[in-house]
Order: C-alpha cells, then structure tokens, then sequence
C-alpha cells in the first residue's frame, strides 16, 4: 500500500514538471518491475529520485537511455535536429541490437506520437551512409513497436538484407510478411526479390514464386524478369519450361520501351537542331 502510495506521488511530482510523467513512469516502471519487490519504499522513492538534476532554479528528468540525451525543459529542438541527433547517435553505436533498442527507445521516450516520418528520414540518411545492419535493427525495432507496416518499409528491410549479405533472413522475412500478398505487392518488390533469389543461387524459391505470380496472371513488367527465370530453368534442366517462359513473354523482348523510344526522338531532335546550327 505505501509503496503505491510512494509511486503516485512520484508520478504527480513528473507530471507537474510537463514532461509526460505518465509514460516515463510507465517506462520506467516496466525496467525496475523485477527489482522493485525487493526494494523499501524508500529505496524506491531514492532510485526514482537520482533521475532528477539541478538546471537554473527547476529539477528536470534525466534522460539517459543508449546514449539519447534528452532535451531539457524549454529547450527548442527542430524536426530536422532531431533527425540529424538520432542519426549521429546510430552511427556512434556498434552494430549491438541492444545498444540499437535502447537508444531508440530513449528518442521516443520524449515524443507525444510515434514520430514514423522523422525516423524514415533518418533511415534515409542511413542508406546513403550504406549503414545496412543499423537499418535492419531500426527497421526491425519499428516493427515490433506495430509502426512502419508498409510495403515501402518491407522493401528498404529487404534491400537493406540483401547488401548485408542476408539472403536467407530476407527471404524468411519475405514468406512471412509479404508471400501471402502476392496479388497486391508491387513488382518492383517481387523483382528486388527474383533478383536476391537469382544471385544467391536460391532457384527453387525463385521458380516457386514467379509461378505463383503467374498463377494470379500477373505480367512480368520487364523483360530482366523473364530472362532471370529462363535462365533458372535452365539452369534446373528444364529446357521446357525455359521455352515456355520465353515464347509467353516474347512481346517483352520485341517491344522498345517507349522511354527509350522517347529518348530517341529528343536525341534525333536535338541532332538536327545542331546540325542546322552549324551547317
């Protein structure tokens, strides 16, 4: 009884201080549940207490989850700040799941929403940096928050799999989440996942999903598909079905992509500009 009492107290006292002393408690309570029942009411209230530091005349909560400091009482952080602490607070982190978890978690922490386009920003700024296993474990600690359940999200996952050299966990990640919307995924999406099948000579899953897409007469809209299945079949000894893969989708490999058809004609245009220029 004293130690609830104890509890609502501190909880009054966080909230007064507009920080979300709700969530924090809720945070907080959820890491210290296991060591709590061993602890006086005291010990409590001193272990809740330490989290709090002198700043000018106020006390304020501090922060200190990863290595996310958080930011003061007053303190004015733009959107674009934040991306750029979060991104810089990733990259001085080992690729430890953990360290990874607990830094994101701290960034939120301090968040009235869930801030899904700050952190697909900062994914973004990852990609370019190519830091691929710190993009699975953002991706991945997304997930399990239920944010990010996106094709677009699934894809960056995938591709960010693929250049760490992870084609097995793409493809359980692929049956998983995605293999049973083969009606609706984007072809680009089923290419990326031909193209990581192809590569890392896994032919059986290849071929298994390219007919399940034919089976839902879903048209291959390029002809780089068809060819990575020829050649698979080829590949399996199935000449056959090489051949009946190559006459169905012939149309594809007679037919010019009517971009480049159109690069041509700009070309052509801009060539007998300059050649009236210059006679």
């Amino acid at each position: 009884m004293m130690r609830a009492v104890s509890l609502a107290k501190l909880a009054r006292r966080y909230s007064q201080l507009g920080l979300y002393g709700n969530q924090v408690l809720s945070q907080h309570t959820m890491v210290t549940r296991s060591s709590v029942n061993s602890q006086s009411d005291a010990d409590v209230a001193e272990s809740w207490d330490s989290q709090l530091v002198d700043h000018g005349h106020h006390r304020v909560l501090q922060q200190t989850v990863g290595t996310w400091q958080a930011p003061t009482i007053g303190e004015k952080i733009s959107r674009t700040e934040k991306i750029q602490n979060l991104v810089k607070a990733l990259n001085d982190l080992d690729n430890n799941k953990e360290a990874i978890y607990s830094t994101l978690d701290g960034w939120v922490a301090w968040e009235k929403n869930f801030p899904i386009g700050p952190l697909k920003q900062a994914l973004l700024s990852l990609e370019r940096d190519q830091q691929w296993h710190k993009i699975i474990q953002v991706i991945k600690w997304m997930l399990s928050k239920g944010q990010g359940n996106t094709m677009g999200t699934y894809r960056q996952l995938i591709r960010a799999l693929d250049m760490d050299h992870r084609a097995k966990e793409a493809h359980e990640f692929w049956m998983k989440k995605i293999g049973s919307e083969s009606h609706s995924v984007p072809w680009e999406l089923c290419q990326l996942m031909i193209s990581i099948y192809y590569r890392n000579d896994m032919l059986q899953e290849l071929v298994k999903l390219f007919k399940g897409l034919e089976s839902l007469d879903r048209k291959p809209p390029d002809k780089s598909i068809v060819q990575k299945v020829a050649d698979t079949y080829e590949k399996l000894g199935k000449p056959e079905e090489k051949e009946r893969v190559l006459a169905k989708y012939a149309e594809l490999f007679a037919a010019e992509p009517e971009k480049s058809k159109r690069k041509k004609k700009r070309y052509k245009k801009r060539t007998s500009d300059e050649n009236k220029e210059n006679p």
